[in-house]
């Protein structure tokens, strides 16, 4: 078994109305995503997966959220709760997927210095 990532980004607001702090009101963040995939060396290709179609793949997922009010998308879109919305939303992709690989983790980032990482069942 042999693993393979990949980091991308989006940009999304929310407002978390029962944190004590100031995210309770209306703001924004730019998100860092790093997806970890995981699978065996295809012979053909020499490679787990194509990392474009991986890619390919993650920006998909991401375009649920991109640019989008969170929470009219997640009930209460915490770090934690996006982290495991996109990871349900890659899972059921990945599903009987040609590509041949599992989700073996996601992180995401909130700002420079924060993130939440959820690994796959």
């Amino acid at each position: 078994m042999m693993r393979l990532g990949i980091s991308t980004d989006f940009s999304a607001a929310h407002t978390l109305p029962r944190h004590p702090g100031k995210c309770k009101d209306l703001h924004g963040h730019t998100y860092k995503v790093e997806v970890v995939m995981e699978g065996e060396k295809k012979e053909d290709i020499e490679c787990v997966a194509d990392f474009s179609e991986v890619k390919s793949l993650v920006e998909e997922v991401l375009g649920l959220v991109d640019h989008k009010l969170l929470n009219e998308i997640i009930p209460y879109p915490t770090s934690e709760n996006i982290a495991l919305f996109l990871k349900d939303a890659l899972e059921k992709r990945l599903k009987g997927s040609p590509m041949g690989i599992s989700l073996h983790s996601i992180k995401i980032w909130e700002g420079k210095d924060k993130w939440v990482m959820v690994e796959s069942d």
